[in-house]
């Protein structure tokens, strides 16, 4: 059975998730509009946030900031991202977390492209770290690093020539491939095919036509990605799901149950 869970907050995250019904969750480790992680903001810190969890039997992914850009031409984005995005490994290795999602970046207008992409080769290179690191697809961006096939292969080319790129995975997020004008009935396989794995789904439906560009995530069912594609495409995955959307996430977890494979 597929593993279910949802973004929670991380000072309530044990009492959300039983709230749930859910097998795991996705955390910020800090505010994500942010550069610097303080201490972990949990009562009893680092320890008593892992052992409350592993007692509670839930797994834990961790969303790194969204100001990291590892793929930025600019130094003073990008030298900070890589900072950023070593703390966060850190901090996530001392809560026991499957994995870390972080965002594919952008490059500026008139930039190479394939310059964003050998920064990522870079950043991973340089990084220090036993916990995956799950590359998400995005919605929108003409300079985005991973919206179309195109340029999900040419970061994964870049990336599989880093010394650490084993330890490089996937997130597909269902609504940002909508958006991003990927066929959800082939994404699942195209993208396996491209980078070998899927290790995480982030299951969200889409406020905004297909190939809209626009990041706007709604309850599942409550959108404009047909049910049957947003089933197929999670299923076809097979990886564990990540609900991210609106208000309470109960429906979602149980419109997923009902309606993936046992």
């Amino acid at each position: 059975m597929v593993k279910i869970g949802a973004h929670v907050s991380l000072a309530d995250a044990v009492p959300q998730a039983k709230e749930l019904g859910a097998d795991q969750v996705q955390v910020f480790l800090s505010n994500p509009q942010q550069w610097k992680i303080p201490d972990l903001e949990y009562p009893g810190g680092v320890e008593a946030f892992r052992s409350d969890v592993e007692a509670a039997g839930l797994d834990v992914f961790v969303h790194a900031p969204y100001v990291i850009n590892v793929a930025s031409t600019n130094n003073r984005v990008r030298i900070p991202s890589r900072k950023l995005l070593q703390t966060t490994m850190d901090r996530a290795a001392e809560v026991g977390a499957r994995g870390v999602v972080v965002h594919g970046g952008t490059v500026a207008a008139g930039d190479d492209p394939a310059k964003g992409f050998d920064n990522w080769r870079k950043a991973v290179d340089a990084l220090e770290t036993d916990v995956p690191v799950l590359v998400e697809n995005t919605a929108g961006g003409d300079h985005s690093m991973a919206r179309t096939l195109e340029r999900i292969e040419q970061l994964w080319a870049a990336i599989q020539k880093a010394e650490g790129a084993g330890g490089v995975g996937f997130c597909l997020d269902t609504c940002h491939a909508w958006a991003g004008g990927l066929d959800l009935t082939e994404a699942a396989a195209q993208l396996r095919a491209i980078t070998g794995r899927i290790d995480l789904v982030h299951a969200n439906d889409s406020r905004d036509e297909a190939g809209s560009g626009a990041d706007r995530h709604t309850n599942l069912g409550h959108g404009t990605i047909p049910p049957d594609q947003l089933t197929a495409v999670i299923t076809a995955a097979g990886a564990p799901v990540i609900l991210e959307t609106k208000g309470d996430m109960a429906p979602d977890v149980a419109w997923l149950r009902e309606r993936l494979p046992a």
